[in-house]
């Protein structure tokens, strides 16, 4: 009489079923990899970018004294009928346009206005700039919230790609540091391509993982529910100077567009200009403001139901540079001043973390190690795609075979618990890809075929 013995179970999983996990997050996140890495990689420079498109408002000719902050913002506000004024921009020099941001509506508009003569130089919405553009390209695929959700979830899973990827690297029988910690170039064939993958994304993995991580508190679903649960544990409310999709962009513009509480009244439709705005107190603000010589770019900004008082801000994408100033409209004085190290700890970590990201924590070599990063992600990508497309047999995804009988290993369920609580949008993805396989995808032999959802016996040597 035969007593079959079961294997004793497993803590961790065996290689081949994290192989199969890489391939199936690869497999979905490969493409939205690369267009964070083609996107990301223009968004670096847009400080270059953008003072090159500026240029020619940089150097203007002026053969009197400049008017008055009133008067400029005054020629800007007749420029977009309707409009509202969001902010006055300190100009970086005597020669410098006068950059004023109006709101009318849903849309926010910059105008460049000649410092002296008044000429509207120049008109655009704020969407229409080519960097903005270039940013809801990368955040949103130019799709709003929904946009920010897929690249939310597309992240997510490239999160579990690189981490399950470092686990496959891992050298078991290695002989030597060639196809570990360097290529072997001359190889050719797979190797090379093999070598190529693993390498470089064991090089670019920690960099990689930070650009993922860091890029969270803006996506719709992650920054939402991360402000949420700020708010709940807060009595006040919280502020934060980055937005979490267009929603929340477009809820800033309309209280933008508000008279403060308490100040004017409006009968209008919500959101509209409140009717003739009195800015005298602009050139008494501007007069505190620009001795300060706050790192660029300075926005000085009305009081409005976004914000009750006039304030002053350092917007430089070097986060940590930031300052906040609360002025006194009647007598110009500054009557708070906040620096980047008074902020809460969470949001210096994030404004840290988002400076980084864009390449403007410290200078030139950060652009140059995110432009390294983001081209390492396209060779992994790529590398990956010729791999799979090589190996895989006609008719079917290739994906790499599920042993038989194979128990499941104790961690995987508290993995995937663990990384769904942190990254919620991979745990409902998950959750969805459980069901449809269950109750769909395996009741069909063609595309569980297809999909390698079957299992084979495969022997000890090749798992």
């Amino acid at each position: 009489m035969n007593h079959s013995i079961r294997a004793p179970r497993k803590l961790w999983p065996d290689y081949r079923s994290v192989w199969r996990w890489h391939f199936y997050a690869g497999l979905f996140c490969t493409p939205f990899v690369l267009w964070l890495a083609c996107t990301g990689s223009l968004y670096l420079f847009r400080p270059q970018v953008e003072a090159w498109l500026d240029r020619p408002y940089e150097s203007l000719r002026l053969d009197g004294p400049a008017a008055s902050a009133q008067a400029q913002v005054a020629a800007a506000l007749a420029a977009v009928p309707g409009a509202r004024l969001h902010a006055y921009q300190l100009p970086l020099t005597a020669q410098s346009a006068v950059q004023v941001l109006v709101g009318r509506g849903a849309d926010e508009y910059r105008v460049y206005v000649h410092p002296q003569t008044l000429q509207i130089l120049k008109q655009e919405r704020e969407e229409d700039r080519p960097m903005r553009f270039i940013f809801r390209l990368h955040g949103e695929l130019l799709l709003g919230d929904r946009g920010s959700m897929l690249v939310e979830l597309a992240a997510s899973w490239a999160i579990i790609m690189i981490v399950s990827g470092l686990f496959l690297w891992w050298p078991r029988q290695a002989q030597g540091l060639g196809g570990v910690l360097y290529p072997r170039l001359g190889r050719g064939g797979r190797t090379f391509w093999r070598d190529l993958h693993a390498v470089t994304g064991l090089w670019v993995s920690a960099f990689a993982l930070f650009l993922l991580l860091s890029g969270l508190p803006w996506a719709k679903s992650w920054g939402g529910n991360l402000k949420a649960l700020r708010q709940f544990s807060s009595q006040a409310q919280v502020q934060q100077d980055w937005s979490t999709g267009s929603s929340s962009e477009a809820a800033r513009q309309a209280a933008m567009n508000m008279p403060a509480a308490g100040g004017e009244h409006h009968h209008g439709n919500a959101g509209e200009a409140a009717g003739p705005q009195d800015y005298g107190a602009l050139d008494r603000l501007v007069a505190t403001v620009q001795p300060l010589q706050l790192p660029p770019p300075v926005l000085i900004t009305p009081p409005s139901k976004a914000s009750p008082a006039w304030s002053a801000r350092s917007d430089a994408q070097n986060r940590p540079q930031r300052v906040s100033l609360t002025l006194d409209g009647a007598s110009g004085a500054i009557l708070q001043r906040q620096d980047f190290s008074q902020r809460p700890l969470l949001d210096r970590i994030i404004g840290v973390g988002t400076a980084a990201h864009e390449g403007q924590l410290f200078g030139w070599t950060n652009q140059l190690l995110g432009l390294l990063t983001a081209l390492g992600l396209i060779t992994i990508s790529l590398s990956a795609l010729k791999l799979w497309w090589s190996r895989r047999p006609d008719g079917t995804l290739g994906a790499p075979a599920l042993l038989q009988a194979r128990r499941l290993p104790l961690a995987l369920p508290l993995l995937l618990l663990a990384f769904g609580i942190l990254l919620p949008l991979f745990g409902a993805s998950i959750v969805a890809v459980l069901l449809a396989e269950w109750l769909i995808l395996r009741r069909i032999p063609q595309v569980c075929d297809f999909l390698g959802l079957g299992t084979v016996r495969v022997s000890a040597t090749e798992a």
